[in-house]
């Protein structure tokens, strides 16, 4: 993929202007931080050159006078949600970030609960938090929010959440998922800093959509397409325009919300430093594009994998009509089709050529590789080794994975454990490649080639199955599939 966006000018100039920020508000902010941090993967293919851990880094930058708070929703707590790209409880991503945070030298100061209630298993992960030596701090469901604001800024209400004790001139608040109760957290800490004599500030830090490009730029749809599902929607900031006479974009909750937190701002200190919701950003991206030519392209690319997703979701009963009828119009807006993906074509001929499921890969040099299913190796199996083959400059009709190894595994899965299939999905493949070449040379040389798979693009003729869905994430491969199930049963 083309580069087309600077990451090392993205990390001096993110964490400078959040300094300048800081310095604004008089040496205190609250940094509401959105979207995903360690991982973030869509950033990387709309803005090629943009690292998935490029926030993480910039808090590096800006570690010895940060700390980081993280929110978390008792409801979600006591309703035990999922994330669903980790497949873990929201409980238990609190945990694996404040590890994370802390295996990179951040300093996690607490744990917020917001809209607690007296739930039982909040009570519950409050004890264990405790017990672990992390500080945890209540915040209450408050009557009448958001729209009784001189309630809200009052004794009865954010007074009435417990004040987090922080240290540090910027306090960052993060959380597991949306919803989790971010903004909130901020304002409540920034009404008590204001009883206590600290006039502290509110920046919210998020990528998407970026607002100093066009309405209707590839990467601006590409952030809609991600949010289908949601039905978010860029629209012009209307308050910016009115207020400066420029047009920048936003998203509509965004800009639904904004009278009721600059009132709220109003009520906390008096006089509210913003304008727009634009004024509260503080995201920097868009000044680090140096190829638009590249960016577009890559985001278009993005915006019809997701259209798959979408079509995905809704053969799986995750989303309805709707959410499909949105994408194509996505698509259209940024005059792509389907049909410009360009390793779809080779999978489907693939599979209607051999009667079974398929897949094609697309690697580095353009070359499309393919794979079928079959008794011993899934398709997605079959197509990652006949891609580290090629790679390699490994003959096609050159064994790699010892038959010894393979058929033990085969029928473990077939006698013993009954599955609904006894090939080798892709993690199983990968285990036995990497036993084969500790006998085997040409798998050792195979084997070597996994890392340049990294942002390879893969289309399957049907959906996948959960184990190869994460091994294709974990290898950073661009995957999407067509809306077929891969058997007649409704639960696989």
């Amino acid at each position: 993929m083309k580069i087309g966006f600077d990451n090392e000018k993205y990390l001096k100039m993110q964490s400078q202007y959040i300094g300048e920020r800081i310095q604004a508000f008089q040496g205190k902010l609250y940094l509401e931080l959105g979207g995903k941090l360690f991982d973030d993967f869509h950033a990387s293919r709309v803005l090629p050159g943009f690292q998935p851990d490029s926030k993480i880094k910039m808090l590096l930058h800006l570690k010895d006078f940060a700390e980081i708070v993280i929110a978390i929703n008792a409801n979600d707590i006591e309703k035990n949600k999922i994330r669903g790209d980790l497949g873990i409880t929201y409980e238990s991503d609190v945990v694996r970030l404040i590890d994370a945070f802390r295996g990179m030298g951040l300093y996690v100061s607490s744990v917020v609960i917001t809209q607690y209630a007296g739930q039982y298993r909040a009570d519950r992960f409050k004890k264990k938090l405790t017990e672990l030596g992390v500080g945890v701090y209540l915040h209450y469901p408050i009557a009448g929010y958001p729209n009784n604001v001189p309630f809200i800024v009052s004794e009865e209400g954010y007074g009435r959440n417990e004040f987090v004790e922080t240290t540090k001139p910027l306090v960052i608040v993060t959380a597991p998922g949306p919803g989790s109760g971010k903004l909130a957290t901020c304002l409540s800490q920034m009404y008590h800093e204001n009883k206590r004599g600290v006039t502290a500030g509110y920046a919210k830090f998020e990528t998407f959509p970026i607002w100093n490009l066009p309405l209707k730029h590839p990467v601006n749809l590409a952030y809609e397409a991600a949010t289908a599902d949601l039905n978010d929607l860029n629209m012009i900031d209307p308050f910016h325009l009115e207020a400066y006479g420029k047009m920048t974009v936003n998203y509509n909750r965004d800009v639904e919300a904004f009278p009721l937190l600059k009132a709220m701002l109003e009520g906390i200190l008096g006089k509210s430093p913003y304008q727009s919701p634009t004024d509260m950003g503080v995201n920097m991206a868009g000044n680090c594009i140096f190829d638009d030519e590249a960016v577009c392209e890559a985001a278009k690319q993005e915006i019809i994998r997701r259209y798959y997703k979408v079509t995905c979701d809704k053969a799986m009963g995750r989303v309805g009509q709707s959410a499909v009828i949105k994408a194509e119009s996505i698509m259209q807006q940024a005059g792509v089709s389907a049909e410009q993906r360009l390793v779809v074509e080779p999978a489907l001929k693939k599979a209607e050529m051999t009667g079974a499921h398929a897949v094609a890969i697309s690697l580095d040099n353009g070359t499309i590789v393919t794979g079928k299913s079959s008794e011993l190796l899934g398709s997605v199996s079959a197509a990652l080794l006949n891609a580290m083959k090629v790679m390699a400059g490994i003959e096609d009709d050159v064994p790699l994975l010892a038959q010894p190894i393979i058929e033990p595994i085969v029928n473990l899965k077939r006698d013993v454990f009954r599955s609904a299939t006894s090939h080798l999905n892709s993690n199983e493949m990968l285990i036995a490649l990497s036993s084969s070449a500790a006998v085997n040379p040409q798998a050792e040389k195979a084997l070597k080639q996994i890392y340049r798979l990294r942002g390879m693009e893969l289309h399957s003729s049907v959906m996948l199955c959960d184990a190869d869905e994460k091994v294709l994430k974990k290898l950073g491969v661009n995957y999407t599939c067509e809306p077929v199930r891969r058997t007649a049963n409704l639960y696989s």
